[in-house]
């Protein structure tokens, strides 16, 4: 890609909603729900507590930060910064000044397809901040390329500006407006109903006899 791309800010999302996919545990979700889930290479350096944000998408390639500098003048609250960055491995995007910035602006977390820095300073700000790994590397302000809020690839998976992402520590999920609602939904409601099978565990039966997965086959002797 060469020269900048700007696109225009996602509505906001109902801040109802968002507290709703908050209460849902992705690991919960995957028991019913394959699409959306980034590749687990991204996991989470500083901050790692469950949150739910509306997707702000950035392309930031190579050495040039400059359109993450834009983006991070542009972000509200309930914002959460979906960064990709275009296959670089090596050169950290973002460090403890800009997640400040981020973190200021309302935002309510950063993942980050590639490298960050700054890991102290990131753990102490505590904004939730998902990456590839850590490095001493970082990027200079060309001006050159980047977009702002078009879509974006992270972690495998396509984003759009205005998807909604659900992360903490076991992984991320990007999932469209229109069905966040009923996969929070269905999560709670498997999550409460776990709460049963938790009981029955301690009152001493065994795991497949409460699943119904008792397997019958032939005995097999030594």
């Amino acid at each position: 890609m060469n020269g900048i791309e700007l696109g225009p800010l996602p509505a906001p999302c109902d801040p109802a909603l968002l507290a709703a996919l908050r209460e849902a545990e992705l690991a919960t979700i995957g028991h019913f729900h394959d699409r959306g889930f980034l590749h687990r290479r991204i996991w989470a350096v500083a901050g790692a507590r469950r949150t739910a944000g509306v997707a702000v998408t950035v392309r930031c390639e190579g050495i040039d930060g400059s359109i993450l500098h834009h983006a991070l003048g542009q972000l509200r609250p309930g914002d959460l910064l979906v960064i990709d960055r275009a296959g670089d491995d090596e050169v950290a995007c973002l460090g403890g000044a800009s997640a400040l910035a981020a973190q200021l602006r309302g935002a309510v977390g950063v993942v980050v397809d590639g490298c960050v820095t700054d890991i102290n300073d990131l753990r102490e700000i505590g904004l939730p901040v998902w990456a590839r790994g850590l490095s001493a590397r970082t990027t200079r302000s060309d001006g050159a390329v980047g977009s702002f809020c078009r879509p974006v690839e992270c972690g495998g998976v396509q984003v759009h500006a205005g998807d909604l992402v659900l992360a903490d520590e076991n992984g991320i999920l990007v999932m469209s407006p229109h069905e966040a609602r009923s996969l929070a939904d269905k999560a709670i409601d498997m999550q409460q109903a776990e709460q049963a099978t938790l009981s029955r565990l301690r009152a001493g039966e065994t795991y497949p006899e409460i699943l119904g997965t008792v397997l019958r086959g032939e005995e097999v002797l030594a």
